[in-house]
């Protein structure tokens, strides 16, 4: 049995990217653990989800479990840092917050999950973190240092196939209209910088059932829940990586697991 660690800002990262090789993974009888910097305080949520005195941060904390239970995460780590919110907000000059906290700091708290899991494979994100969110871009660099501090060789940067997302957008105009921040320009990388896909088509139920499990964030969710499974599988049913320091001309369909 392998160990697959991956390393997401927060609860609901861990759907689109790694969502597919989780299950997988879990599937063939290896074990997964999901660590999460953020409790992803400042994320947006439908007015009156909520219960009287419940907040984002214990909300989003149960639907992360649900997600993982989905996708047969073994354990849920919390780092607890503050969420920086989105790029440009005042919310990033925090000095609590987790795009500003010291990376040593932080990888070494990854490091030792790492160490516990003696983990085979760690999942950050590429340098950009997908999108340019701060919290993405600082999992990169800690997840990177902490696999230094841990020995973790096998060291993969969950990313987005640039390529395909433009032939997706360019198919579904209308989601260009619906979120106009989207620079697909810099958005993941270009498949030509990708080593690793992985066709996850086969546990596409169990990818829907963990964006399900995130209620409160229907923004990031809603437009793809509603599309039949045949398309869901399109947009989603395959998963991106390069793998770090990896030689020239690499091509994989798995995680080394």
């Amino acid at each position: 049995m392998s160990t697959l660690v991956c390393f997401h800002a927060h609860p609901d990262d861990e759907v689109f990217n790694t969502g597919g090789v989780m299950r997988l993974a879990a599937d063939a009888g290896h074990r997964v653990v999901l660590v999460t910097a953020t409790d992803g305080a400042l994320g947006e949520f439908p007015d009156g989800i909520l219960a009287d005195g419940e907040s984002l941060a214990t909300r989003r904390r149960t639907e992360l479990q649900r997600s993982a239970d989905a996708l047969g995460a073994s354990r849920i780590v919390m780092l607890h840092y503050a969420d920086s919110g989105m790029a440009g907000t005042p919310e990033n000059e925090v000095p609590g917050a987790f795009c500003n906290v010291d990376v040593d700091a932080a990888a070494r708290k990854l490091a030792d999950v790492l160490d516990e899991e003696n983990a085979d494979v760690l999942t950050i994100y590429d340098p950009n973190g997908g999108y340019g969110h701060p919290d993405h871009i600082q999992v990169h660099h800690v997840g990177l240092r902490a696999a230094e501090l841990a020995g973790t060789k096998n060291v993969y940067e969950t990313t987005a196939n640039r390529d395909h997302m433009k032939e997706l957008v360019k198919a579904n105009p209308n989601w260009a209209e619906e979120d106009n921040s989207l620079d697909l320009d810099t958005f993941g990388l270009p498949e030509s910088e990708i080593t690793t896909v992985v066709d996850v088509s086969s546990v596409m139920d169990a990818k829907r059932a963990a964006m399900l499990a995130h209620e409160t964030q229907v923004g990031d969710f809603g437009p793809f829940l509603q599309m039949p499974l045949d398309m869901l599988e399109h947009a989603f049913g395959r998963e991106w990586f390069r793998r770090v320091g990896a030689a020239p001309g690499l091509t994989e369909t798995a995680l080394p697991l």
